[in-house]
């Protein structure tokens, strides 16, 4: 098995005070995650473009791609596995209005389910949220 560094870009979408994040289950851990959408760069592809892909193949959703509130790296182990990635974050909207009256979204292309979690809910520690240091960036871009 070969280890690769994934790229990823992620958006970062808010309603007031929430994010819109889909949660995700570590069994090995025994956590539960929130994470925001998006997914892997392709080759040839900018980190925009693979945003704007991503919320297409998740959501069928078109986005604007506003300015990069920054890069993490994150070195972790998932389902026991080591994982390694480099998120650059965006800060998104929906092209379409009525995304942000939805309370959940159901994730196309996954069993999973996008849904607002207000950012205090990461702050005081009561949900976990990746990439690591995300939390403190949102903070820092208030």
């Amino acid at each position: 098995m070969a280890f690769r560094i994934r790229p990823l870009a992620l958006g970062i979408v808010r309603r007031g005070d929430a994010l819109l994040v889909f949660e995700g289950r570590d069994d090995f851990k025994g956590e539960t995650y929130y994470r925001p959408l998006g997914g892997g760069i392709e080759f040839g592809e900018s980190s925009k473009e693979a945003l704007e892909r991503e919320f297409g193949e998740e959501l069928d959703a078109a986005i604007t791609v506003g300015h990069r509130i920054g890069v993490l790296e994150n070195v972790f182990t998932w389902q026991n596995r080591p994982g390694h990635e480099i998120a650059f974050l965006y800060e998104v909207e929906f092209v379409d209005a009525g995304f942000y009256r939805r309370d959940e979204m159901k994730i196309l292309d996954d069993p999973a389910t996008a849904r607002w979690v207000d950012v205090a809910e990461f702050r005081d520690g009561r949900k976990i949220l990746y990439p690591y240091g995300l939390t403190e960036l949102l903070s820092a871009d208030q």
